[in-house]
């Protein structure tokens, strides 16, 4: 069996300038924090970034919660990594509309259920998906988030936005328990998008809280098959505001 069993700074060795990432995680819930630091530590600049929000910045939430560092996507932005944000929700971290006001990042706004099923096609060979959301708006002729043409299509008397699939060169996702294989689980509100990301880059990199033998537990509980994923790391903390 292949090792994928690797150090937070070998599953990042191949990110380069001007690349393509997307990361798990809904306001910094659920995203790989060990990886976002290992980006830090490369120092990797001018990257795309797809994702459903932009993490939290240090102190958010305000009162007795609040983060004592950024979280997620939030530590890239602090480090002025990302030239291009894809995302549902824009709203809460400042440091991303400071860097948008001053001209350094530019963002594009997917519907996060469009966005979801878009990175779903990516990852699972579709060639797009149709939805009602947008249909008599300006998302029926604006071009998307990677400057692609939208087309309104008719099936049987009722229109559909067809959306093509969103990829990336790396998914960077968080796992709650995985085996040597790669196949992983989530729990609770840490799903959300680690569930859909993995498969829809050339390479899928998962870091884990716990890591177990391969057979070691009920294989009816694993939510995504380790065929979809290319290297793991272990030692992800639990996620802790």
């Amino acid at each position: 069996m292949i090792n994928k069993i690797v150090t937070p700074q070998e599953a990042v060795a191949g990110v380069e300038d001007g690349m393509t990432i997307m990361i798990g995680g809904f306001l910094g819930t659920g995203s790989p924090e060990i990886l976002m630091d290992a980006l830090v530590e490369k120092g990797v600049k001018h990257l795309t970034v797809i994702g459903n929000d932009g993490g939290l910045a240090e102190g958010q939430p305000a009162g007795e919660f609040a983060a004592k560092t950024s979280r997620g996507i939030g530590k890239l932005l602090d480090h002025h990594m990302v030239d291009h944000i894809i995302a549902s929700h824009i709203g809460v971290n400042p440091r991303l509309n400071e860097q948008f006001a001053d001209g350094s990042l530019k963002y594009t706004l997917v519907p996060q259920g469009t966005l979801a099923e878009k990175v779903r096609a990516a990852a699972y060979g579709l060639g797009g998906v149709l939805t009602p959301v947008g249909l008599g708006t300006p998302m029926e002729t604006e071009l998307d988030e990677l400057g692609r043409k939208k087309e309104v299509i008719e099936i049987d008397g009722k229109k559909w936005l067809f959306e093509r699939p969103i990829y990336a060169d790396y998914s960077f996702i968080r796992a709650s328990l995985a085996d040597k294989f790669g196949n992983y689980m989530c729990c609770k509100a840490t799903r959300n998008f680690n569930l859909l990301m993995a498969g829809a880059s050339k390479h899928t990199v998962i870091a884990t809280e716990k890591l177990v033998e391969i057979g070691e537990v009920d294989p009816d509980i694993w939510q995504v098959a380790g065929v979809l994923v290319d290297s793991i790391v272990e030692g992800e903390k639990r996620w802790q505001i």
